[in-house]
C-alpha cells in the first residue's frame, strides 16, 4: 500500500539530502535544549513562591504554566530559528516541528484542566501522560498526513463478533467515544455532587447514596449513547450477557453481595460516617464507606477495612447509633475504716472535674459489695466523644481519686493475710 505524503513532506525529503538539513537539525536541538532550559527556571521559581494560602485559580493556572512553558517556549525559538535561516536556506523540518509542537502545548493545558475538573476520577491524573502521549500522536500522525492510510487499514480488518462484523476502526471509535461521554458523565456527576455537599440538612448517607447511583446510572447512559453514534449495534454484545451473567453469579458473588450491601447500608443508615462500632475482635470509627468495604479506625491509628456483607450479616455494636453519650465506669476499693459516704463524693467529684464527662446525666457513686479486703465502689460517669478513646480519660480520673483520697486520710486497702500456727499442747496461746 503506497502513502501519498503532503507537499512540505516531499519538499523535507529532498532536503535530507541536501547539506542544509544538517543546520536545521541543529537549530531544532538548540531550540529544544533552550526550551527545557527555560522550562527548569520557570519551574523553581514557581516552587519558590508557592504557598499554601494560594486560591485554586492560582494554582491552577501555576500548574498549567508548568505543563505547558516547555512546548511554548520549544515553540518560540523554531519561530525564531526558522526566521533566521528562512533567508539562506528551505525550512521545512522547523515548518513542520511548528504545528507537532503548537498541538503538544495544547492536549497538555487541555488534559492538565480535565485532570483537575475531574477531582475523583483518579484513573484520570495515574494514565493523563499516557492519554496525552496517544492524543498528540494521533495528531502528529494526521499533521504528517499518515492517519487517512491507518484508517483506511484499520477498517479493512473485521471481527466476525456478530451477524454485522465490526473493524478495528469502529472498536477504536467506540473506545474514544465512550471515554469522552463518560467524562461528561463524570464531569456531570461531581457537579451534583457538589451541589449536594452543600444541602447541610440531607443525611451523609444519602448524599452518598444519590451521588454514586447518579455516577452510575450516567456512566450507563453515556455507553447506550456513544456505541450508537459509531455504528456499533447493541445486540452484537448480548453473546458477552450470558457470559457476564455466569461470572456474576459463581465467580463474583462475593463482590456483588459487597457491593449490594453498602448500598443497603447507605440506605437504612444502620452504620453512619463517625460512628464508634465493633464487629468481632474489631473496633473502631467509620472514617469511610464504599460500595464494597467499610474502613474502621482504631484509637491506634490502625485502620481495618470490613467487607460489607460482615456488616450486614453479623452483630455489629454501635456505641453511637442513636445516641452519643456512653456510660463508663471505674472500679474502687477502699479500707472498711474509711468514711465511706466521703469516698462516694470525692470519688464524684473527681469525674466532674474531667473536661470530658457530662454534667447531664449526671456521675454517681455506688458500694457494689463487701470484699475480702475492702469496700468495693463502683464510680459511673458519662461521655459524648466515646470515638477518643477511654484510656487516657480513666487514667485522669484515677489519678484525681488518688490525690483526694491521700489528702482526706482514706486508704486502698491491698490483700492481707492473717496466719495462725496451731499447737499440739492445749494450753498453749495461738500466735
Amino acid at each position: 500500500m503506497s502513502i501519498e505524503l503532503p507537499a512540505y513532506l516531499n519538499s523535507l525529503t529532498t532536503d535530507l539530502n541536501h547539506p542544509h538539513i544538517l543546520w536545521q537539525f541543529a537549530a531544532l536541538a538548540v531550540s529544544l535544549m533552550l526550551a527545557k532550559l527555560v522550562e527548569g527556571v520557570v519551574r523553581e521559581r514557581v516552587a519558590a513562591h508557592a504557598t499554601p494560602d494560594l486560591g485554586r485559580a492560582s494554582q491552577l493556572g501555576r500548574g498549567s504554566l508548568k505543563r505547558v512553558i516547555f512546548p511554548i517556549a520549544a515553540l518560540l525559538f523554531v519561530i525564531f530559528s526558522r526566521w533566521l535561516l528562512q533567508p539562506v536556506m528551505h525550512t521545512n523540518l522547523l515548518t513542520l516541528a511548528l504545528p507537532l509542537l503548537g498541538s503538544l502545548a495544547a492536549i497538555r493545558l487541555v488534559f492538565y484542566i480535565l485532570r483537575h475538573s475531574f477531582t475523583y476520577a483518579t484513573w484520570l491524573t495515574n494514565f493523563e501522560r499516557i492519554f496525552a502521549t496517544l492524543a498528540w500522536t494521533i495528531v502528529a500522525l494526521h499533521i504528517l498526513g499518515v492517519l487517512p492510510d491507518i484508517v483506511e487499514a484499520l477498517e479493512s480488518v473485521t471481527l466476525p463478533i456478530s451477524k454485522t462484523p465490526l473493524s478495528l476502526w469502529q472498536i477504536l471509535q467506540g473506545l474514544v467515544t465512550v471515554a469522552a461521554t463518560l467524562l461528561i458523565a463524570l464531569w456531570l456527576s461531581n457537579a451534583f455532587e457538589s451541589r449536594l455537599n452543600r444541602t447541610a440538612d440531607m443525611d451523609t448517607n444519602l448524599r452518598i447514596v444519590l451521588s454514586r447511583l447518579l455516577r452510575a446510572l450516567l456512566a450507563l447512559f453515556a455507553i447506550l449513547i456513544a456505541l450508537p453514534m459509531v455504528g456499533i449495534d447493541l445486540t452484537t454484545l448480548s453473546v458477552f450477557g450470558g457470559a457476564l451473567g455466569v461470572g456474576l453469579g459463581f465467580g463474583l458473588q462475593k463482590i456483588t453481595s459487597n457491593y449490594v450491601s453498602g448500598f443497603i447500608i447507605l440506605l437504612d443508615r444502620s452504620i453512619r460516617l463517625g460512628n464508634l462500632i465493633s464487629i468481632g475482635t474489631d473496633r473502631g470509627v467509620v472514617t469511610k464507606i464504599t460500595a464494597r468495604y467499610t474502613v474502621l479506625r482504631n484509637m491506634t491509628g490502625i485502620e481495618f477495612l470490613v467487607p460489607n456483607e460482615l456488616l450486614v450479616s453479623s452483630v455489629v455494636q454501635n456505641d453511637t447509633y442513636t445516641d452519643r453519650n456512653v456510660w463508663f465506669s471505674l472500679p474502687v476499693q477502699v479500707s472498711y475504716g474509711s468514711d465511706l459516704e466521703l469516698a462516694l463524693r470525692l470519688m464524684v467529684e473527681a469525674a466532674d472535674a474531667h473536661p470530658r464527662v457530662l454534667k447531664k446525666p449526671t456521675s454517681d457513686a455506688y458500694i457494689e459489695h463487701f470484699a475480702d479486703s475492702g469496700v468495693n465502689l463502683l464510680l459511673g460517669f458519662w461521655i459524648a466523644d466515646p470515638e477518643n478513646g477511654s484510656l487516657g480519660l480513666k487514667s485522669a480520673i484515677n489519678m484525681t481519686i488518688w490525690k483526694n483520697f491521700k489528702q482526706h486520710g482514706i486508704s486502698i486497702p491491698f490483700p492481707q493475710r492473717e496466719v495462725r500456727l496451731l499447737s499440739d499442747n492445749p494450753n498453749a496461746k495461738n500466735v
